[in-house]
């Protein structure tokens, strides 16, 4: 496996960006999360809103979503 290149101080590019990132506040996190292309995903994701349909929790989730979608950052 090829090293990555080495510029500027000796530091790669994605070193810079993160150092960039970090002085501009931000912190990389680094997350496992479920595969959404995998069928099990959409089974798992259909159960659950079989679960909720016509409960309370739906509308509050969908409130959510909605509001989630219409946020806009400035």
């Amino acid at each position: 496996m090829p090293r990555p290149k080495q510029t500027e101080g000796g530091l790669t590019k994605f070193q810079r960006y993160r150092r960039q990132q970090q002085r501009r506040g931000m912190k990389q996190l680094r997350i496992w999360v479920p595969d959404p292309n995998r069928p099990e995903f959409a089974a798992e994701a259909r159960q659950q809103g079989l679960f909720l349909r016509g409960r309370a929790e739906e509308a509050e989730a969908l409130g959510f979503i909605a509001d989630a979608f219409e946020w806009r950052e400035e």
